[in-house]
C-alpha cells in the first residue's frame, strides 16, 4: 500500500494485474479505479483543485462557498460515503457542524493493509459512529465490506448511501450507456437545478422518464443535451436478491458495475450534472453522473426522510439500534467488453 498523491492530495494505492485503486484518507473516498490494460478510470475527478476536508477553511477557500456543502465540495472525489445522512443537514445540525451528506464524506480515515486487504477506519464524533471498510482486489473485481457501529445508547434512523460518481473521459454525453435492476421510479419532487428537464415528482417505470416537453428520456444513455440537470430515485427489483448497476463506455470498451444485496440498499439515485451549475467551484464546467445506491431514495434532511417514511411501500431510511453494529458487502467489477453489461453476477 504505497503512499501517493492524487489531485494534490495525500493518497494510498493498491493494485493487481488488472486494477489500480487509489483511496484518500481525507474523507475516505475511493478516488479512482483504473483498468490497467486501457488506463481508463470511470470515476469522477472534479475539474477544480482539491482540498483535504480536514484542511478546509472557509476563509482560505472561498471558492467552495459558505454553505453546508462547502467542505464536501472541497474534497469530493470518485466514490464518497454518505453517512449518517443522505442530503443536507437541518439548520440545527448545520449550526452544530454537520455537513451535506454527513460526516462520513469529510472525516479523517486511518488506512492500513494486511494480507492483501486494505482497511479504512474512522470515528465520527458528531454522528457518534465508528465506521470501517475493507477493500480486497480479486482479479478484475473488488470486494468491499463495511461496518457501522453506533456509539450512542439509543436507536436511531440513519441514511447510508454509496455516492458513486462517474466522470469524463469515461462519461460522454449521448454515448455512455447504463443498465440497472431498477423498477418503480420517481423524479425528484421539486426542480433539481436551473436546467432540470424532467417532470418534477413524476412516477414512472425504469428506464423511460417523462420530460417536461412530453417526450420520454431513456436513462440508459447519458443525456446528449449541452446543459441539463436532474435526479431520479429508483426502487431496486424486489424479486431479486441482489441489485446492480452498470455503466459502459463505447469509446474505450470499458464497463464498470456494482452489485449489492437489495435488502441492504433498496434504492438507486441517479444524479445528473451536465454543465448546469455555474457557481464556483462548478463554473459550468462539470459533467457527472452519480449512481448512488443506499437506504434512501432522495437526498433530503433526516427529518424529511423520517417524515416520508416509505416510498412505493419501501422504507426510506434504516434503523441503527443502540450500541449495535450493522454490516454490508458489495462488489465492483471493471472489464473490457464490446457491449453493455446487462447484469452483474455475485462473485463466488
Amino acid at each position: 500500500m504505497p503512499a501517493a498523491k492524487y489531485n494534490g492530495r495525500q493518497a494510498f494505492t493498491t493494485e493487481n494485474s488488472d486494477l489500480h485503486v487509489t483511496v484518500l484518507p481525507g474523507g475516505g473516498h475511493i478516488a479512482s479505479i483504473v483498468h490497467k490494460r486501457t488506463g481508463v478510470n470511470p470515476l469522477w475527478t472534479p475539474p477544480w483543485k482539491s482540498v483535504d476536508p480536514v484542511s478546509f477553511d472557509a476563509a482560505q477557500h472561498p471558492e467552495f462557498g459558505t454553505g453546508c456543502d462547502a467542505r464536501l465540495l472541497a474534497g469530493i472525489m470518485g466514490q464518497n460515503l454518505c453517512l449518517d445522512i443522505f442530503g443536507g443537514p437541518s439548520a440545527e445540525e448545520e449550526a452544530a457542524g454537520v455537513t451535506a451528506h454527513g460526516e462520513g464524506s469529510v472525516a479523517p480515515f486511518d488506512i492500513s493493509e494486511s494480507k492483501g486487504r486494505l482497511t479504512m477506519a474512522t470515528t465520527m464524533p458528531l454522528a457518534q459512529l465508528r465506521f470501517e471498510r475493507t477493500l480486497e482486489l480479486r482479479g478484475a473485481a473488488i470486494r468491499i465490506c463495511e461496518t457501522v457501529e453506533s456509539l450512542a445508547a439509543f436507536d436511531r434512523p440513519i441514511g447510508w448511501t454509496q455516492h458513486v460518481t462517474l466522470g469524463p473521459p469515461f462519461l460522454e454525453r449521448g454515448v455512455t450507456q447504463f443498465r440497472a435492476s431498477a423498477a418503480q421510479s420517481k423524479v425528484f419532487e421539486s426542480e433539481f437545478g436551473t436546467d432540470a428537464y424532467l417532470n418534477a415528482g413524476a412516477e414512472f417505470d425504469w428506464p423511460l422518464a417523462p420530460r417536461k416537453d412530453g417526450a420520454l428520456m431513456d436513462l440508459r444513455v447519458m443525456n446528449i443535451s449541452p446543459v441539463s440537470s436532474g435526479y431520479t430515485a429508483h426502487a431496486m427489483n424486489e424479486a431479486k436478491e441482489h441489485a446492480f448497476f452498470t455503466a459502459w463506455s463505447p469509446s474505450s470498451k470499458v464497463a464498470i458495475g456494482y452489485i449489492w444485496k437489495r435488502s441492504d440498499f433498496p434504492w438507486l439515485g441517479i444524479w445528473e450534472e451536465n454543465h448546469s451549475r455555474t457557481e464556483s467551484p462548478w463554473n459550468g464546467q462539470t459533467l457527472t453522473r452519480g449512481m448512488e445506491f443506499g437506504v434512501s431514495p432522495f437526498p433530503e434532511s433526516r427529518r424529511e426522510t423520517v417524515d416520508r417514511g416509505r416510498l412505493f411501500n419501501i422504507p426510506t431510511y434504516r434503523w441503527l439500534p443502540a450500541k449495535a453494529t450493522i454490516s454490508t458487502e458489495y462488489w465492483i467489477v471493471v472489464r473490457q467488453t464490446d457491449a453493455p453489461l446487462e447484469s452483474v453476477d455475485w462473485p463466488s
